[in-house]
């Protein structure tokens, strides 16, 4: 792992090349971090980037004691991948958009599944705001035939990816967290880190359930089959031995390496990659979750407003389409607001983390339609 930085302190390591791009807040904020309490190692991924105090892309690893506060609002974020039985060369992207309508306003209680547990009412089939959205994609080159045959893909076929998570369930369960303990995190063996865990499960439970039904929903639109491919969550808290150490493995912002294969996503106007995880220990076990932002939400309409308009924006250098008829939201989605992909895949490949499986490339994304059906 000649591309594995350790940074001034001395339980940090940064997986980065020479040209991979990190801001200086974002290291700041791993570096203190990385001397809470019973924090024995921190990872920062290529997709490092600030997040509310702390950061995102990132992997953090402690004893005896584990911080709800770092894994967030959005217990259980994750990506899901469908393969479908659309075929691109049967459907134009404006009748695709037509046929998908809007899937802003929750199921109602009719559309969900009888046996659904009667918390999972946080919004269910939605996909929520910020960098969360379901993107048709297509296969764009392929590194590993044999696995893509397997899974019985080919190039004219469209895949779903459905990135979302546990919607207003994780925010409530951070904010009763923080009222009660504030950010010191909770001893392992206490009562009060059993009920954490506990709300926690259910939250992961509800994320997967929930990308289920926004995957469903939408192939229920254009009236077409679907199968799951994978789903894996990036934003969640597990049990882990590493270093011969048992303790806790928090990800915010990190994917799974020991998951089997996994999905990267770029930005909306980016390739995405399948890839197979070469589990690492150096790594924590982890991958980054994506391109990682280049730029904070508040800054990017005043970067990009003298160059693009709102329709502008909605159509990418791919040839792919994005509805979202949020204007600011379009602006922070912006494709000029992440880091190319390309450079986070390069770092994890010289890393040794990684063996690509295939490249997609996206069709049509949805964001939002602000509400209408």
């Amino acid at each position: 792992m000649g591309n594995t930085l350790h940074s001034a302190v001395p339980n940090v390591q940064l997986i980065v090349t020479e040209n991979t791009w990190l801001e200086g807040k974002a290291i700041q904020q791993l570096e203190i971090t990385a001397q809470l309490p019973d924090m024995v190692r921190v990872v920062g991924l290529p997709d490092l980037h600030p997040g509310r105090g702390y950061p995102v892309g990132a992997a953090f690893f402690s004893q005896s004691r584990f911080y709800p506060a770092l894994i967030g609002n959005d217990i259980g974020c994750g990506m899901a991948l469908w393969r479908t039985d659309l075929m691109l060369n049967k459907w134009s992207l404006d009748k695709l958009e037509k046929r998908l309508g809007s899937i802003d306003l929750p199921l109602e209680a009719e559309d969900l599944p009888e046996d659904i547990p009667a918390h999972f009412c946080y919004s269910p089939g939605t996909i929520g705001g910020g960098n969360h959205f379901a993107e048709l994609q297509q296969l764009d080159v392929i590194y590993q035939p044999e696995l893509i045959e397997k899974w019985q893909l080919n190039k004219q076929q469209l895949l779903l990816l459905v990135h979302s998570g546990s919607r207003g369930m994780g925010q409530m369960i951070l904010e009763q967290h923080v009222r009660e303990h504030g950010h010191n995190g909770l001893e392992s063996s206490s009562p009060q880190a059993q009920n954490y865990l506990e709300q926690h499960q259910q939250a992961l439970n509800y994320a997967c359930v929930n990308r289920q039904l926004i995957a469903e929903r939408m192939l229920g639109r254009w009236r077409a089959n679907g199968e799951c491919l994978l789903d894996v969550s990036h934003n969640l808290l597990t049990p882990c031995t590493v270093g011969g150490i048992e303790g806790w493995l928090h990800r915010k912002g990190a994917t799974p390496a020991d998951k089997g294969p996994v999905i990267i996503p770029g930005s909306r106007g980016d390739y995405s990659y399948l890839v197979q995880p070469l589990t690492s220990e150096q790594s924590l076990f982890s991958l980054a979750h994506g391109a990682g932002r280049k730029w904070m939400r508040g800054e990017c309409k005043e970067r990009l407003s003298g160059r693009y308009n709102t329709v502008q924006l909605s159509r990418t250098s791919l040839g792919s389409r994005v509805i979202c008829l949020d204007k600011q939201l379009i602006f922070q989605e912006a494709p000029e607001a992440y880091k190319p992909i390309d450079g986070v895949m390069e770092a994890m490949l010289q890393a040794g983390l990684i063996k690509l499986i295939a490249r997609l490339k996206p069709v049509l994304t949805y964001k939002t339609r602000g509400g209408q059906e």
